[in-house]
């Protein structure tokens, strides 16, 4: 992965997800490290955000490295200074580029012209790094990804987007309960279903949230209306109401299945209150594990065979 863009999960083979997985639990249980002594990561928001951020920044210092923080006012990408150029001069300061942009065709161009590795942060196709956090959380709780049923409920958005091509990589089963009009993109069910050729993995979509949630290992939902939809958050409410993940539909999973949310959740729209405190909650280790994740990540792409993780595999 030394060198490597992630935009996409679709950049990651099943075998460095595996990698990744596997390299985030070490260093979770091992803790501050000094890999990246020297290194500097540049974060580039045109979105807030309080886990994304933090994860990464805290995650660059545990390895012995640093970062820095450039805000939309900072930067002013495509307006005060056009994506190509910003690439270009950050790569002469920087060793990796972390965007959270509202086009993911911002993040193509910062990677076309930046020399350095760019990891998307979140954009309005995929959320990699959350979706890479999700497994190694899931991976912890069930001990084991393949031939499990994750049971996405809300929105087709880039949450679900990057989760439907990592669990299908993985070799989980991934079924997605949508209104028609906000299912997953096609493209990214188009590859998926060609991965799902080779993982073995179900993938199963439908307007139903009880066909989606009964017997599934794992279910998942996501707030209703992402940053930049604002304007149409009354008409997805009105959309959506039949969507939220309650008692009564979680009772539909398996008798241990575990409830997922990216956060920040709309308490009492696309997931009752009651069931995201909980003992079924894991919302707050899938927060945490962004940064265990990441740290794995930014190893690999800014080292990978290169830096030794003693004592490991």
């Amino acid at each position: 992965m030394k060198g490597k863009d992630l935009l996409s999960i679709s950049d990651l083979s099943t075998e460095e997800i595996r990698l990744l997985i596997s390299d985030a639990v070490d260093m979770k249980a091992k803790g501050w490290l000094s890999q990246l002594n020297g290194k500097t990561l540049a974060l580039i928001f045109e979105k807030p955000s309080l886990r994304t951020r933090v994860s990464f920044e805290v995650a660059m210092r545990q390895l012995g490295g640093e970062s820095l923080y450039l805000s939309p006012a900072e930067v002013g990408l495509g307006e005060r200074e056009s994506v190509p150029d910003v690439a270009r001069a950050l790569s002469r300061y920087v060793d990796v580029i972390v965007a959270r942009t509202f086009s993911h065709q911002t993040l193509e161009l910062l990677a076309g012209s930046a020399s350095v590795p760019v990891i998307n942060a979140l954009s309005d196709m995929e959320h990699p790094c959350q979706a890479l956090a999700d497994l190694l959380t899931i991976h912890e709780k069930k001990g084991e990804l393949e031939g499990l049923t994750l049971a996405f409920v809300g929105d087709g958005n880039n949450v679900a987007n990057s989760l439907l091509l990592a669990t299908v990589l993985a070799g989980m089963n991934f079924r997605i309960a949508s209104p028609d009009g906000y299912r997953v993109d096609e493209k990214i069910l188009s590859l998926a279903q060609g991965y799902a050729l080779g993982s073995g993995a179900e993938i199963y979509l439908t307007e139903e949230p009880g066909l989606a949630v009964s017997g599934a290992d794992v279910v998942y939902t996501d707030i209703w209306a992402s940053m930049g939809q604002e304007a149409e958050a009354e008409q997805r409410r009105q959309v959506f109401a039949s969507y939220q993940v309650n008692g009564e539909l979680l009772s539909l999973a398996k008798g241990d299945a575990i409830l997922m949310h990216p956060l920040p959740a709309h308490r009492g729209e696309e997931v009752a209150e009651e069931v995201l405190d909980s003992h079924k909650s894991v919302v707050f280790d899938q927060a945490e594990n962004r940064m265990h994740l990441q740290k794995a990540l930014l190893a690999q792409i800014l080292g990978g065979l290169e830096i030794p993780l003693a004592g490991y595999r």
